[in-house]
């Protein structure tokens, strides 16, 4: 139920009472006593929902979010193959020496097969 502003243009007075929709607007000042009192037009309250299902974020203007965007941390990068270092994996020395090694093992294991096929 809203809460409605009146005024008394007898005697000047301001108040607010708390009325239904469906309420006929008052006419008589509580100060005076006279049939003089006229509804205020009024800017109402923010409508605010609750309870679940509804979310605080979910009516931000597109300026909030672009501004909140800018303020979130940056996603973290992905990890080298190295695991100690954040670079690329093209770039980080030891993830290419790992990768030299398997690529040596490799070919030694193939020399190894051919070997045995000869023999």
């Amino acid at each position: 139920m809203p809460t409605y502003d009146y005024r008394c243009d007898a005697c000047g007075h301001r108040f607010e009472r708390f009325q239904a929709m469906t309420a006929a607007p008052l006419r008589t000042c509580p100060e005076c006593g006279k049939r003089k009192a006229k509804r205020l037009l009024g800017t109402g309250a923010g409508l605010i929902f609750k309870g679940s299902g509804f979310y605080a974020t979910d009516y931000r203007s597109a300026s909030y979010k672009e501004a909140a965007k800018k303020d979130a941390p940056a996603p973290a990068a992905a990890e080298s193959p190295c695991g100690k270092c954040d670079a690329d994996p093209k770039t980080c020395k030891a993830a290419r020496a790992a990768g030299a090694a398997k690529g040596a093992k490799g070919a030694d294991a193939a020399k190894g097969a051919r070997g045995a096929d000869a023999g």
